[in-house]
């Protein structure tokens, strides 16, 4: 935890600051209530240990002030005038702690004990409800129940290696719900209770990474007006989740292999080495293998996190579970909007069941949330959703047979839509389509903008 502590004493104020460091925390002293709120303004504090008597400031007051700019920070108050009575009015008004001096270093620590249980617990009903709170207004709740061999080969090894220490990289297509099997690993896990923190490895500039996942002190670089904890500070004692590890930066591979090897770091501008106590899960949709021959990734890190690998398979392999999927984001968005919608016909079926879903779970996602809003019908039917899923190469009757193959009764406009459409998901390139089809470029442009994909 990050202690500030305010006393008009300095003997015991570098004393106190002392004790929090030596029991693994971080303190800074102030020796006034007005430059505490200063400071408490500033940067984000884990706890305060404030005097009662600050020379002309009545120590009361400056804790009324705190609980009311400050409301969700702990205060311990602090005296060598202790009475029953002056504790008693230090709790009143949200103190949730208190302390005489001089007092011996176990009370001291005693009290800092239930102090982080007290905290530990707040911080855990926190998230907990801001977990409920993102549920339920935007997105659906996960499903594992999964009937896909594939789906449960994956999970049943993840769920074996969340009850152990082990570093966990787990690969896989853009969409087919990496994020989601790296929260289902911590929630299974020791650390259930601990925090689960992201950093999404290409979103920022290398610097502002670095300082995102490891933090920064005032004035190391451009823009650093103030201290920062980074991520790592924030996973402390849970589980730090590193999306899209592939592009991380070749600058910080070493600092993130030596926080996973020898479990240390440093913030950025600093020369204090700190510890951290913490569970990585990483997570990629790039070939790290060929990353590594590319020199883009060093290779004692790709091994370092290749403890326990797992690929998440697309969800075109997932054919068993895509239904159920369809159905339960259905179910979702009509609840939020509060729409009674029945089942899909069985035209939409097939035409979920045509689909390649390139973009996998995300894109079923939208593709069912903008059928639930548009459908005109107690049913859900093809054209409720996005025009390539329900083009030539999805069209079916109500038995499911696919009409748009050859001897289909079907128009050969039809029939070349759909060979477009599958040769233009399959081949990287135009000029490899073209080459393909037999056509030029200037033609494939033509026929593309006609169908709808120009």
């Amino acid at each position: 935890m990050d202690f500030l502590v305010i006393d008009d004493d300095k003997t015991f104020r570098d004393a106190t600051c002392f004790l929090l460091e030596e029991a693994g925390h971080y303190a800074e002293g102030v020796e006034s209530g007005q430059l505490g709120l200063a400071w408490l303004k500033e940067d984000k504090w884990g706890a305060v240990l404030l005097d009662l008597h600050l020379g002309q400031e009545n120590g009361l007051e400056v804790l009324t002030d705190i609980q009311k700019q400050f409301p969700g920070i702990p205060v311990v108050m602090v005296t060598a005038q202790g009475s029953v009575s002056t504790a008693v009015e230090a709790m009143r008004r949200g103190a949730v702690d208190f302390l005489e001096k001089p007092f011996g270093r176990e009370q001291f620590l005693t009290v800092l004990a239930r102090l982080q249980r007290l905290t530990q617990m707040g911080r855990r009903i926190e998230r907990l409800e801001q977990a409920v709170t993102e549920s339920r207004s935007h997105s659906p709740e996960p499903i594992f129940d999964f009937t896909a061999p594939a789906m449960l080969e994956v999970m049943d090894l993840l769920l074996r290696a969340a009850r152990t220490p082990a570093s966990i990289l787990i690969f896989g297509e853009s969409g087919t719900g990496k994020s989601v099997a790296a929260r289902a690993v911590h929630a299974r896990s020791h650390l259930a209770d601990k925090p689960f923190v992201t950093v999404s490895c290409p979103s920022l500039s290398r610097e502002l990474l670095e300082s995102e996942l490891f933090g920064h002190v005032r004035g190391s670089f451009t823009g650093a007006i103030k201290d920062h904890w980074g991520k790592v500070r924030a996973a402390e004692g849970g589980t730090l989740f590193l999306d899209e590890i592939g592009d991380l930066p070749m600058e910080i591979q070493p600092k993130l292999l030596r926080l996973l090897q020898e479990r240390e770091y440093e913030r950025l501008g600093e020369n204090i080495t700190r510890t951290a106590n913490l569970r990585v899960i990483a997570a990629t949709n790039r070939d790290l293998k060929k990353r590594v021959a590319d020199g883009g990734l060093r290779e004692d890190l790709y091994f370092r996190l290749n403890v326990i690998a797992v690929e998440m398979p697309p969800l075109r392999l997932r054919g068993e579970d895509l239904i159920r999927f369809a159905r339960h984001y259905a179910k979702f968005f009509a609840d939020q909007c509060g729409r009674k919608l029945g089942e899909f016909s069985p035209e939409a079926v097939a035409c979920l069941r045509a689909h390649e879903w390139p973009g996998n779970l995300r894109e079923l996602r939208n593709a069912i949330e903008r059928a639930v809003i548009l459908a005109k019908r107690e049913n859900i039917h093809p054209e409720d959703f996005p025009a390539e899923l329900r083009g030539p190469t999805v069209l079916a009757k109500a038995g499911g047979e696919t009409l748009s193959q050859v001897g289909s009764l079907v128009s050969l406009d039809m029939l070349e839509e759909a060979h477009l459409r599958k040769i233009l998901a399959q081949t990287p390139s135009l000029t490899e389509a073209a080459e393909i089809l037999g056509i030029d470029q200037a033609t494939l442009y033509r026929k593309r903008k006609r169908i709808g994909l120009g």
